[in-house]
């Protein structure tokens, strides 16, 4: 594969959150002394100049460095260097997104360089979930500057039909027009072309605009048949039949008034500024026989495209997916609980599907006894947030991953659940509003997702030579690579 370089991608409203501020007094003498001895680059001096720049305080590593001889507090002859913690770090993410996972993923979206694996930003805190699934790591060794590896995935691992192939095993979720803003969908569009992936449109309808990347788009066809036609079903070389999302089963899909606006509603075909609801189920679909006159359809108005079928994780899950593969579907997406955007229901998100981690395993161990495994692509998603729980993900079963909120939080999301309400996201990003949309630049949001998968692929890289393995193929099901660390002895 060709690998896309890395591009330095700075976001100017994001330069000032940061977990240390470092203060200098009116006393400093600009002595340019700091900015000699910091490696990080938090002090600067420009030749030429008498003054010294202020702190670059997003690369500051905080009261940690007094154990250093650079430590520029301790050193500065004036005594006019402080470090404190920031006051606005703390509001930052959540459990399940850190303040450190936040600001580890813009570095990467920002440089393309990827984490340690031991960063503590590889983990949340929300005590569940991949955030308890450990590697074990063999100590020692990292990995080589020539080391070849492969990350590819087939999306047809059925005996006839078109092959297709993404190059890492990632694509963008259903993330629709109107969920989140037009010039979003095509950063997501440009990235995935750059990658040889997809991106998903959602259940919103296909703007004209994706029509330049439309080999590396998804259309979604969901219960409310929003902006769904002909001609975008025959565009599409995947469709997606959203049976039902995680973050929000048995109670189909919203998208309140505020965010309808006139393009919004003619995309969708709907009376502006109205609430819109997607039913849940089907009506049309309760046995398997109907699911199979779905999927039917589809293939006889585009035959050449892969049918994949997004479902929950009830407690069944292992016989939807069954189901699934007898109606006719390519791929099986596995959708779980943890994932969904500020428009998702707490209660909703914590109570009702089963966790992505305890799915992936019992499908994948259902349909391998069934001796149809190997004809099944299996896709899990639902909280994947950075490259180590895409690999959790593929040791316990799944032969890829869908991602929605990492790419939204490279783009500059701070998790503060605003996407559903009012005029919805700040930033730009989960919008519809015509003066906020305006807040991003398609070809800078593209590429601060494509130097996110960049990390990432490094990241996959490091983990792979560990194990002496050249595939992440190789790690697909493969448990005994896993610890649980549950903080208490757990008993069978």
């Amino acid at each position: 594969m060709c690998v896309p370089e890395a591009s330095w991608v700075p976001a100017e409203r994001l330069k000032f959150v940061n977990r240390f501020v470092v203060e200098r007094a009116d006393s400093c003498i600009s002595c340019g002394l700091c900015a000699s001895l910091c490696p990080n680059g938090v002090h600067k001096r420009v030749e030429g100049h008498a003054s010294i720049l202020p702190p670059y305080n997003q690369r500051c590593i905080g009261p940690s460095c007094a154990s250093n001889d650079y430590y520029c507090v301790r050193r500065c002859p004036t005594s006019s260097l402080s470090v404190r913690a920031s006051e606005t770090f703390p509001a930052l993410g959540d459990v399940r997104w850190t303040a450190d996972m936040v600001l580890a993923t813009w570095r990467m979206a920002e440089t393309g360089e990827p984490m340690p694996l031991d960063h503590p930003a590889n983990l949340g805190a929300c005590g569940g979930g991949f955030d308890q699934l450990h590697f074990r790591i063999p100590k020692g060794g990292s990995k080589p500057k020539d080391y070849q590896f492969e990350t590819s995935v087939e999306l047809n691992r059925r005996k006839t039909g078109p092959r297709v192939k993404i190059d890492i095993p990632v694509y963008g979720g259903g993330m629709s027009y109107g969920s989140v803003s037009l010039y979003t969908m095509v950063a997501r569009a440009k990235a995935a072309q750059a990658w040889g992936t997809f991106t998903c449109t959602g259940e919103g309808g296909y703007p004209v605009e994706l029509i330049p990347y439309k080999d590396h788009v998804i259309t979604q066809i969901a219960t409310g048949l929003f902006g769904v036609k002909e001609e975008t079903i025959q565009r599409a070389p995947i469709i997606e039949f959203k049976y039902a999302q995680g973050a929000k089963p048995g109670l189909g899909g919203h998208l309140l008034w505020e965010k309808n606006t006139p393009l919004v509603a003619k995309m969708r075909e709907a009376v502006p500024h109205t609430s819109l609801f997607s039913p849940f189920p089907f009506h049309s679909v309760y046995s398997v026989e109907d699911h199979k006159k779905h999927l039917d359809w589809i293939s006889s108005v585009n035959p050449q495209a892969l049918l994949s079928v997004k479902v929950s994780t009830p407690n069944d899950v292992e016989m939807v997916a069954v189901g699934s593969y007898y109606a006719g579907a390519h791929i099986v997406h596995l959708d779980g609980g943890y994932g969904g955007t500020g428009a998702a229901p707490e209660i909703a998100k914590k109570n009702i599907a089963t966790p992505i981690e305890y799915a992936i395993p019992k499908v994948h161990r259902f349909l391998t006894n069934e001796g149809i495994r190997e004809d099944v692509t299996l896709i899990a998603s639902g909280g994947i947030r950075n490259a180590l729980d895409v690999a959790k993900a593929i040791a316990l079963g799944a032969d890829g991953v869908v991602i929605g909120t990492a790419e939204l939080v490279a783009l500059g999301c701070v998790r503060c659940g605003n996407c559903e309400s009012g005029r919805g996201c700040p930033r730009g990003i989960a919008t519809t509003d015509p003066e906020l949309i305006h807040q991003m630049d398609t070809e800078w949001g593209a590429k601060r997702i494509s130097n996110l998968f960049l990390a990432w692929r490094g990241q996959w890289g490091d983990l792979l030579s560990r194990f002496d393995m050249h595939d992440l193929k190789e790690l697909r099901g493969r448990t005994d690579l896993l610890r649980f660390d549950g903080g208490k002895e757990v008993k069978a």
